[in-house]
């Protein structure tokens, strides 16, 4: 028999809701946070360096100036593509490690 105006489970979907709004604010908490955080990679044993953010935007890049040979820029293209591919897996690794401390690695939420 069921209580008159009561919906069986409900207190565990309302539950679960309050569990996903306190995920939500941790994740935007931890998203604000990762902006600031800066992770750097750099190719041809540091001829060139990039530094990127959590949001994956590059921050900067530095070029040791005795790469730089007009007779070969494929090169310095190579070195520079790899470091900012690096770069950018790095800050992914970096925003994936810390969704999975909020989520618990729980999969299908991030």
């Amino acid at each position: 028999m069921m209580a008159k105006g009561r919906f069986p489970g409900m207190g565990n979907f309302n539950n679960m809701m309050k569990q996903v709004q306190k995920m939500q604010k941790e994740i935007a908490k931890m998203q604000k946070e990762l902006e600031e955080k800066e992770v750097e990679a750099s190719s041809g044993g540091g001829a060139v360096t990039v530094k990127a953010n959590g949001k994956k935007e590059v921050l900067d890049i530095i070029i040791d100036k005795e790469v730089v040979d007009p007779d070969d820029v494929e090169m310095l293209q190579d070195l520079i593509l790899a470091a900012v591919n690096e770069a950018l897996r790095k800050a992914d690794d970096m925003v994936t490690s810390e969704m999975q401390k909020i989520t618990g690695g729980m999969p299908g939420l991030f």
